[in-house]
């Protein structure tokens, strides 16, 4: 609920407070958003606080201006964006003891680094006689498509200069821990990207991400679509985030996005999440730049020629 509302410059500032309780919020969780409770949605320049004066998202049109960028990284994580996951259950609103079921797979996969091994990694790790002394390893994105990789950067780049520019303090916490790990995306605050390809999640809070730092949303879109609009619904607010937008926000609050409704069979909405994963820090913290860069070179060479 809107309490508030003044204009500073181009930027519209909103006030809000919560139009329920902690523990009907606790009752909506991991539930699809029901769109009753969006009274407002924004799609313009934007910074939204709490009743207390704790930020809870800003937003900017157009602020990813570079058009080769964008289209860079679509081009070349796309492939790997539209592969079928079941990780994500809470997220999609299926509960970790229900049985899993190909019609619970979503669009949804990550790049950059990624803290544990999967059982088969472990496997062929075991059978080089190398038992890893990080508990951090590189996606399989970047050890099968280095070259696409490289080229998808420039664009979480800008991101991550924006987060700088936008959201000082937060980004000064996370990346000083960003400086102490050597898993990170060059150049960048961050250690890991999620992709998600028409995706709607459910209610959640985000979890594995730095408790320090602040949460963002970038989109490209491949056609036209209605919804998809990132909510915020104990509060009563959405941001319609399109291409060049991006959205900082506090994850760690519930939310959701809307259902998708494409308007043709092949529309995409590609969005992307930077952040850093906390036990990517905590793991390689400690270690030095030696041996972390060790650590990658080793596994990388042998997952790579598993």
């Amino acid at each position: 609920m809107i309490i508030k509302k003044e204009k500073k410059g181009t930027i519209t500032i909103y006030h809000v407070k919560k139009n329920y309780d902690q523990t009907q919020m606790n009752k909506n969780m991991n539930k699809k958003i029901n769109d009753r409770d969006i009274k407002f949605i924004i799609d313009h320049d934007a910074d939204v606080y709490d009743e207390d004066g704790k930020l809870l998202l800003k937003f900017r049109k157009n602020a990813i201006k570079n058009k080769e960028i964008i289209d860079a990284f679509y081009d070349n994580v796309i492939d790997h964006a539209k592969q079928r996951s079941i990780t994500r259950k809470y997220a999609t609103g299926t509960r970790k003891n229900v049985p899993r079921h190909p019609s619970q797979k979503v669009m949804t996969n990550i790049i950059g680094f990624f803290d544990g091994f999967v059982s088969t990694q472990r496997i062929v790790l075991n059978r080089s006689h190398y038992k890893p002394t990080i508990n951090v390893r590189e996606c399989m994105f970047n050890t099968e498509y280095p070259d696409k990789f490289k080229k998808a950067v420039p664009m979480i780049q800008s991101i991550d200069k924006l987060y700088e520019k936008l959201v000082p303090e937060k980004y000064k916490e996370q990346n000083k821990k960003a400086k102490q790990t050597s898993f990170k995306i060059p150049g960048t605050s961050f250690t890991t990207v999620t992709l998600n390809v028409n995706y709607q999640t459910s209610i959640h809070a985000d979890s594995g991400d730095d408790m320090d730092g602040f949460g963002n949303l970038s989109v490209i879109e491949h056609g036209e679509y209605t919804g998809g609009e990132t909510c915020f619904p104990q509060y009563g607010i959405g941001v319609n985030v399109r291409t060049g937008d991006v959205l900082f926000m506090d994850v760690h609050q519930p939310h959701a996005n809307m259902p998708i409704q494409k308007k043709t069979d092949d529309t995409v909405r590609l969005s992307i999440v930077c952040y850093l994963r906390t036990k990517i820090w905590q793991n390689s913290k400690n270690k030095t730049k030696e041996q972390q860069l060790t650590h990658l070179n080793k596994t990388r060479k042998i997952l790579k020629h598993k």
